[in-house]
């Protein structure tokens, strides 16, 4: 209740302060709506719900990946726990723990393939705009529950030298520097590098070490050409590197983190993407073509315990090709149009061997094995052994879509359809090699040992194809808009990699006469995820810009739902599956008001019931229980108050800012009986402006909120990761 109170002391502070002066000032805020889309595939501005970031709000609110716009959106929350491979994006109450994203990204056009490398910095945002709801006619595979479009400042249309220099608590920091120039007058270019560190906020009890370390750095090098008015060339290459700790799972039976064995995150990446935009008399014909690169490594203590149960390495080396070819009517008239193609082939190579230690083997095998033949016990011959497990899966896909729209007076009707093809193929190999010693209880002498020896190989295929049709209606009227939507979503199929341990352990423990059998094909596969999407919204704009506001409600239909489940028989695995269906209802609501021109309070919120309609696991029915891990309630609040200085060029503006995050409740099981309460962060800055910097104080969770971001159960454990405690920050950027 203390901390509701503080919350509240301190908005009404914010609003009271703008009573005492009301002089002009500049505003930056998160817009909301008139222009909605600007991305290459949107022929006109449409009505969507959406949110769009501008620099100045970027800058401000320090946000270099999307991680960073978790909560600023309504219904979009990204959880931060384990390393920057595992967090998962949740919208509208869609995504996974594991496997296929339910967001697209795109940075200058170019789609992030991989979702394992969604969560990187990226310096110099221009833009960043969130779409919700379904965006698969135009943009595919994983966008069922949005879309993501983040733009890089251009060298075309600023100069000079950008540099940040920021230090924080638990020993973080961060550094980055920039060029941009222009070539005369058509060619433009942009270098840059970055680094940061963290010691870490979580110890290892175990070992006395601190588990979050982080080192990243990377380069950037963005080139622009235009030799002509209507012919735009632009490439840009990104490298990236990440060495992590991560992890950091406390054990609730102990209250600790404490685990024996090493583990660490570690990721190089390579993206590189060419545009071109050829602007011809009846339309505009765009190309981007694209490589991705990523070759990373997560080691894990699997059990996170102090015991020696086992250990998961996991391996990868991924390619991927994209092109895509779209063409743009370059109409005013009444009917636009857009129509394009597009395909991907990606490829990775993954070993991921699972090392049984001593308490696993002892627990996990020897012990089953010993209760059903208790005259002939068994022991393992040696207390460490391998179940390897090796992959090469190659997939592609091709796609053909359309989007038509019409205005007759204040009335547009649009609609668009996607035929979308993929094939995946996965090339397996499972092997061991061990054995183990029978005794005899009455004699307690060796009756005999037997070897296990198995190689294991073949080969899974597998095809989707998706129809995805889209349909708006949008009316016009002044500077509002209403909109109605309806629109079909995916998530791509695939196969569970993990799951090829436990297959193999199962095959290991029935040749000693226990265990259950799986048949690789149904357990390792998995189908798309389906969705249709039902929404409604309104966007107002009154006095002049002052008060903006979007407001919208939506119904999702999920069918196929792919969800994390534990299979049958002795196992630590875990797999997707296509068990269930869930249903998704919920409003947003996005206002920004600035009563006077030195205030501006904005206020973001969503609200999301979703909740199984059908699953069943054998165990338990589901039905009417919430889908776990996506919080029911998000909330932004923010109140800007510039104080103008007239110091000459030094010291121009002060600019206070108080914040708040909200998220929850968040259940962590499908049986609800564990959750995570809605929670509040309470943050604040003080930024400093003068001609060429800005040097900004800010703090987070300043009222240091105990709330966990993470809870599992693994071979019958309990885990969970705490949020993090209260930041500091100085953050100093120079532009010059």
């Amino acid at each position: 209740m203390k901390k509701w109170i503080l919350y509240l002391a301190m908005a009404t502070m914010t609003w009271q302060a703008t009573a005492q002066n009301t002089a002009d000032t500049r505003r930056d805020t998160i817009l909301l709506h008139n222009v909605v889309v600007t991305g290459f595939k949107s022929e006109r501005a449409t009505a969507s719900s959406s949110t769009v970031l501008e620099q100045a709000t970027i800058e401000r609110d320090r946000v270099v990946s999307e991680r960073d716009a978790s909560g600023m959106v309504p219904n979009f929350f990204i959880p931060e726990y384990g390393s920057r491979m595992t967090s998962t994006i949740y919208v509208r109450g869609l995504g996974a723990r594991i496997d296929q994203p339910s967001m697209g990204l795109c940075i200058d056009n170019v789609p992030v393939l991989c979702k394992e490398n969604y969560d990187f910095d990226v310096p110099d945002i221009s833009r960043l705009e969130m779409l919700r709801g379904p965006q698969s006619s135009l943009y595919g595979r994983n966008t069922m529950g949005g879309q993501m479009n983040i733009t890089t400042l251009s060298p075309l249309d600023w100069q000079g030298t950008r540099t940040l220099v920021e230090a924080a608590n638990h020993g973080r920091w961060r550094l980055g520097v920039s060029q941009y120039s222009k070539l005369g007058d058509k060619w433009g270019i942009m270098a840059g590098g970055y680094m940061s560190r963290g010691t870490g906020e979580y110890v290892n009890a175990f070992n006395g070490k601190r588990t979050d370390w982080e080192r990243l750095s990377g380069g950037r090098l963005k080139v622009v050409w235009r030799p002509t008015a209507s012919l735009t060339i632009s490439n840009l290459f990104i490298y990236t590197n990440s060495r992590q700790g991560g992890y950091p799972y406390e054990w609730v039976e102990t209250g600790t983190i404490a685990y024996n064995d090493t583990c660490f995150y570690r990721r190089s990446s390579i993206i590189d993407g060419l545009n071109v935009e050829w602007r011809l008399p009846r339309f505009t014909l765009t190309g981007v073509t694209s490589f991705q690169h990523i070759h990373d490594n997560m080691t894990l203590d699997q059990d996170f315990t102090p015991l020696p149960y086992f250990t998961l390495t996991q391996a990868r080396r991924e390619n991927a090709l994209t092109q895509e070819v779209l063409a743009r009517g370059n109409g005013t008239g009444d009917y636009g149009w857009l129509a394009g193609v597009f395909g991907f082939y990606r490829r990775y190579h993954m070993n991921a061997p699972v090392t049984f230690k001593d308490v696993g083997i002892a627990r996990l095998i020897e012990e089953h094995a010993n209760e059903a033949y208790a005259d002939y016990p068994i022991r393992w011959a040696s207390r460490e052994f391998v179940l390897g497990s090796d992959f090469i899966s190659p997939s592609w896909g091709v796609a053909i879509y359309h989007q038509s729209s019409y205005t007759w007076k204040r009335l547009t009707a649009t609609a668009a359809l996607r035929l979308d093809y993929e094939h995946a193929r996965l090339n397996y190999r499972s092997s061991t090699h061990t054995g183990y010693d029978i005794i005899e209880r009455a004699t307690g002498e060796l009756f005999r040992h037997d070897n296990i020896d198995i190689d294991d190989s073949g080969t899974l295929n597998k095809h989707f194809l998706q129809l995805l049709p889209k349909f708006t209606l949008t009316y016009t009227f002044n500077k509002h808009s209403a909109w109605l939507s309806v629109a079909k979503g995916y998530k791509a199929g695939g196969f569970n990699t993990q799951m090829f341990s436990d297959v193999l352990q199962q095959r290991l423990m029935g040749m000693m006469g226990i265990g259950a059998s799986y048949d690789v094909d149904r357990v390792v596969g998995y189908k798309p995820e389906k969705a249709w999407n039902y929404e409604v919204g309104v966007k107002v704009d009154l006095a002049d810009g002052r008060f903006k506001a979007q407001l919208d409600a939506f119904y999702i239909d999920c069918r196929d739902r792919q969800l994390t489940t534990f299979p049958d028989g002795t196992t630590t695995g875990r797999v997707m599956t296509n068990a269930g269906k869930t249903r998704s209802v919920g409003v947003e609501a996005q206002i920004t008001a600035s009563p006077l021109t030195r205030l501006t309070l904005t206020a973001n919120y969503g609200y999301c019931d979703a909740r199984f309609i059908d699953y069943n696991d054998g165990r338990a029915d589901y039905r009417d229980k919430r889908v776990p891990y996506s919080p029911e309630h998000t909330l932004y609040l923010q109140g800007l108050y510039t104080v103008p200085l007239n110091r000459g060029p030094w010291f121009t503006d002060l600019t206070f800012d108080v914040n708040a995050r909200g998220a929850g409740d968040i259940y962590w099981n499908e049986a609800n009986t564990q959750r995570q309460p809605f929670y509040m962060l309470l943050g604040t800055g003080v930024t400093l402006a003068g001609d060429g910097y800005t040097l900004q104080l800010w703090g987070r969770n300043l009222t240091n909120t105990r709330y966990n971001t993470f809870y599992f159960v693994s071979i019958g454990h309990e885990f969970l990761q705490r949020g993090h405690d209260r930041q500091f920050g100085l953050t100093l950027s120079l532009h010059f």
